[in-house]
């Protein structure tokens, strides 16, 4: 018997609107349980297509691309991934990540773009600040960082994961790599990411471009704001690295899991129905062990809505030596010193973006469009 499948739309259709009714919900929200609930269905309209070598024939309904969907980020991963294949150098690669504390992430949940957007700033400026003191690494760098805002059960955690080459150029323009096995200190890194996420968090509440409504509403009050500044700091701020990776080819397949990832894929829904949604979760106390969450229909919206990110709002960046800017140029010079043949990249071995479909029938043709598809046409099915 083939496994049944659930999705994030399935449970948006189930209880979004109960959710709509008995709750505020702000139009990107409500945009993106529209999107998904329509994703790939007849609501977005479609085509018919067949297979250049046999007869078969199928309807292939529009995807929503709504970046939140779980079922839309394949091909534009692919693409993403194909055109940074290029960017890899020969070298060892670290992954860095930066959190914040509770005091600080309540404030995001009012604030994305505003604390998203310092988090990614002071989490950048951390790293090449650090990298290019002469008691470190003394160069430039480069490195992609993207942002995530959840948990495995879908609390809201906002953190930020950074991908970087192990060395940089240096003032004289020539290539100086880390330690093996070590980029740059984390305790370091962890106080001046602390001290440059709070300066700036306080300039924007002076300039008064933060909304604190609610159970924040106390926090309008400049005392009780530089209390909760305090209590932030007299935390140790959590930035980690991760071990090395052990090589290019292994730092893609990384980047291929967390660039275009949305807060839950429904590989991981087990169950959807009017008692409520199951989900497997990794639990981080338990050494990663999987574990099964079940949560009300709602409340499980209310979860993954947190995650929306405000329109336009980019959740991977580059910076430094990846910088798009000068991306070219800076490359080129790095694999100069590091005695690198301008063709020897990576993107020999990626396997590129397939835009044609094999046939799912025969195995050999390809589906060409036919037509595009007049809504309603029941009686038109697949013919496998």
């Amino acid at each position: 018997m083939p496994r049944t499948t659930h999705e994030v739309a399935d449970v948006i259709r189930l209880f979004g609107a109960d959710l709509l009714r008995t709750e505020i919900v702000s139009p990107a929200r409500r945009r993106v349980m529209r999107d998904l609930s329509a994703c790939r269905t007849s609501l977005l309209g479609g085509h018919v297509e067949s297979c250049d070598s046999c007869d078969y024939h199928r309807i292939a309904y529009n995807s929503c691309r709504n970046r939140h969907c779980p079922k839309c980020q394949g091909a534009r991963q692919a693409k993403w991934l194909e055109d940074r294949a290029d960017d890899l150098l020969p070298v060892e690669y670290f992954h860095v990540v930066f959190t914040m504390p509770e005091e600080v992430a309540s404030i995001a949940l009012q604030n994305k773009r505003e604390l998203y957007g310092i988090l990614f700033r002071a989490s950048s400026a951390t790293l090449q600040t650090i990298a290019a003191d002469k008691r470190h690494l003394g160069a430039e760098i480069g490195f992609v960082s993207v942002l995530h805002t959840w948990t495995q059960d879908l609390r809201h955690h906002p953190h930020v994961h950074c991908v970087v080459p192990g060395g940089g150029l240096t003032p004289d323009r020539s290539w100086v790599s880390c330690r093996r096995g070590f980029f740059l200190p984390v305790r370091v890194l962890g106080a001046l990411f602390r001290g440059k996420f709070l300066a700036m968090l306080r300039a924007a509440y002076e300039r008064g471009e933060l909304q604190l409504q609610g159970a924040l509403a106390p926090l309008q009050d400049a005392s009780a704001f530089a209390a909760c500044l305090d209590r932030a700091r007299a935390k140790r701020w959590v930035v980690y690295s991760k071990p090395p990776f052990g090589g290019p080819l292994q730092v893609l397949k990384y980047l291929a899991r967390y660039t275009h990832r949305v807060a839950i894929g429904n590989s991981r829904i087990l169950s959807v129905g009017s008692n409520g949604v199951s989900f497997r979760c990794r639990d981080r106390k338990q050494a990663g062990r999987s574990r099964v969450v079940h949560l009300p229909g709602k409340q499980f919206l209310r979860r993954f809505l947190l995650h929306v990110l405000p329109r336009g709002f980019p959740r991977i960046r580059h910076y430094g030596l990846l910088g798009n800017r000068s991306r070219k140029i800076k490359l080129a010079m790095c694999r100069l010193m590091l005695g690198a043949q301008m063709t020897a990249s990576p993107a020999n071995e990626v396997a590129p973006v397939e835009y044609e479909v094999h046939c799912p029938s025969c195995k050999t043709g390809y589906m060409v469009r036919q037509r595009l598809l007049t809504l309603p046409e029941p009686e038109l099915v697949d013919s496998s």
